[in-house]
C-alpha cells in the first residue's frame, strides 16, 4: 500500500513564514517519517529533487538532512543517498555509572571517605520523593570520593530500605552506593536534575574548596518499576569534572 505524500506546499503555508527554509525541509521530511511515508531503510528524495521541490538552495538542504541525521533520524550514505533509519534503543553517557568504574576507567586511582551511614525519619518532602509515608525510616549515606587523592565528588544519598534492606550493613570504602544497588534493585528508569550552583557549607568543607566555587550538582533519582530506590545529590567542583554525552541511533 503507498501512503500518501506529506504536502510540501501545505508545510511551508502552515508555518506562515516564521520559520527558517531549512526548518521546515526539516519538518517536512520528519512529517513523513511519522507517517510512515519512508519506512527503515527506504531511499528518500534526493537533495536535488528537494531543492527543486521546496525552491531553496542545497545549502538549506544539506543542513536540514544533517539535522535529522544527528537525531538519529536518517542516515545518508555518500554517493547513494539518504535513507530513513532503523530507529534503536539510545544511550548516552548520562547511563547511570559506578563512578568508581569510570576512575578506573582512566587509569587512576578511587577511595571513598563514609562521613555519615544511618537510618533517620524520613520528611515530608523527602518521603514523597521515595513514596513513603512521612516519618518512616530511610537509609541515608553521605561519602566523599576521590580521585588519586583530590576530591571529586560529594555522595548525599538517601534510599529506600524496602529495596536494599541491608543497604548499611556494606563497607562503601570497598564497594560504591551505585555499584551495591545497581545490583540488588536493578532500576527501570532514572531521572536527573543538572545545575551549576555553588555548594552548601558543608559540602564545600567536605571538597575541600571554597564555598563560592562554582559546582556541578546532579540531583538523581531511580525507580524499579513503581518503587522508588534511591534519591542522591552529587557535587562535584566545576573544575573538576565534566559530562560528556552521545547520541546513537
Amino acid at each position: 500500500m503507498v501512503k500518501n505524500k506529506p504536502d510540501a506546499s501545505t508545510s511551508r503555508a502552515g508555518a506562515r513564514g516564521a520559520a527558517a527554509p531549512y526548518a521546515l525541509v526539516k519538518q517536512f521530511l520528519k512529517d513523513g517519517l511519522q507517517q510512515g511515508v519512508w519506512p527503515p531503510g527506504t531511499l528518500m528524495p534526493s537533495e536535488a529533487a528537494l531543492v527543486e521541490q521546496f525552491g531553496v538552495s542545497r545549502m538549506t538542504i544539506t543542513r536540514a538532512l544533517g539535522e535529522l541525521r544527528s537525531e538519529g533520524l536518517v542516515e545518508r550514505v555518500q554517493g547513494v543517498g539518504t535513507f530513513a533509519a532503523h530507529l534503536g534503543p539510545v544511550s548516552s553517557s548520562l547511563t547511570l555509572r559506578d563512578l568508581h568504574e569510570e576512575i578506573t576507567e582512566r587509569g587512576h586511582r578511587h577511595h571513598a571517605r563514609v562521613h555519615l551511614a544511618q537510618a533517620e525519619p524520613a520528611s515530608q518532602a523527602l518521603a514523597q520523593r521515595l513514596g513513603l509515608a512521612a516519618g518512616a525510616p530511610v537509609f541515608h549515606t553521605l561519602i566523599v570520593h576521590f580521585e588519586n587523592g583530590v576530591a571529586l565528588q560529594c555522595e548525599d544519598r538517601y534510599v529506600n530500605p524496602a529495596c536494599a534492606p541491608d543497604y548499611l550493613r556494606q563497607d562503601f570504602t570497598q564497594v560504591t552506593p551505585t555499584h551495591y544497588l545497581l545490583q540488588v534493585a536493578p532500576l527501570w528508569e532514572a531521572q536527573y536534575a543538572i545545575e551549576a550552583d555553588r555548594p552548601t557549607a558543608q559540602e564545600a568543607k567536605l571538597l575541600g574548596i571554597s564555598p563560592g566555587e562554582p559546582c556541578l550538582i546532579i540531583v538523581r533519582r531511580t525507580v524499579n518499576r513503581d518503587t522508588p530506590i534511591t534519591l542522591a545529590r552529587l557535587v562535584h567542583p566545576g573544575a573538576r569534572y565534566q559530562i560528556h554525552g552521545q547520541f546513537k541511533p
